[in-house]
């Protein structure tokens, strides 16, 4: 698995990742297939893995440990987020002390605010979170779901660290952040990790336009679609991201994605057929 330096920092992480919204299933036999889906991922060296307290309630978190048991904790970069409901000083201290018991890990690599809060101010949540980097419970610092207005509030409210991340919803069908999200956060060295890199099942048909050229494309490359839509979101040096899947066949075409090049009349089709908007489109959250 290719890796790349995550913004500004020196910390070299996997381009595909695996999220975890949504792995977890009714029963027994569902949960097991997640959980050994993300060790095969892990074992492709997709060691980026993505949770959050809010996914089942903090089970997901609790699936995640299962998959990372055994492991070597530095060969993991694990990320999770606490919630806005939950992001107040102290109330983001023990959020991440339950997660970190629930993941099973004395840290996080990375801790991210899901969204901007409407009930704490971020200066309180960016103040807590450089308590928990002083503690040595979190190394990075990021927000998940921020506009680059929101983004610049956060990065200046932190006095003695570095935003490290923006999450935030990105595949063929929303390219809205290319239009100054992105560049912003490569102006200023902040990594940018796209979840939900398919869209939420509407990735496109072979029989949609845009699901033909996706297709005359893969077989070109010998590949698939999917793995033509996650080299083409990844192309840039700042973004990374975290397909979820629960399938090990998926995780294992998701791992083959990168490490070759797209040609550049490929990237004009897939321009041309996926137009990025030349408007700001508001941020989806997840």
């Amino acid at each position: 698995m290719l890796k790349r330096k995550f913004g500004w920092t020196d910390v070299k992480v996997p381009i595909i990742g695996q999220g975890t919204w949504m792995i977890e299933g009714d029963n027994k036999d569902t949960e097991a297939r997640a959980i050994e889906t993300l060790k095969l991922g892990l074992d492709l060296e997709m060691t980026h893995i993505d949770t959050a307290e809010m996914y089942d309630n903090g089970h997901t978190e609790e699936l995640v440990a299962q998959a990372i048991s055994g492991r070597r904790r530095d060969e993991v970069f694990l990320v999770s987020k606490v919630l806005p409901s939950n992001a107040s000083y102290e109330g983001t201290l023990k959020a991440c002390k339950r997660s970190l018991k629930r993941l099973k890990t004395n840290w996080l690599d990375l801790y991210l605010l899901h969204w901007p809060s409407s009930y704490y101010p971020i200066t309180e949540t960016m103040r807590a979170m450089e308590k928990l980097v002083s503690d040595g419970l979190i190394r990075l610092i990021g927000v998940s779901n921020f506009d680059i207005e929101e983004l610049n509030e956060a990065e200046n409210a932190l006095k003695n660290e570095r935003m490290a991340c923006n999450q935030v919803l990105y595949h063929l069908g929303n390219r809205g952040i290319e239009r100054r999200l992105l560049p912003y956060c490569t102006e200023k060295g902040i990594a940018v990790v796209g979840y939900a890199p398919f869209g939420h099942g509407d990735f496109p048909s072979p029989q949609t336009p845009g699901g033909r050229i996706l297709e005359e494309i893969a077989r070109r490359h010998n590949c698939t679609a999917r793995q033509i839509a996650l080299n083409f979101l990844t192309r840039h040096d700042y973004v990374f991201t975290i397909p979820k899947t629960t399938r090990p066949e998926r995780v294992k075409e998701n791992s083959e994605s990168v490490g070759w090049k797209l040609t550049d009349d490929d990237v004009m089709a897939i321009d041309k057929a996926f137009p990025a908007p030349t408007y700001n489109t508001p941020l989806e959250i997840i």
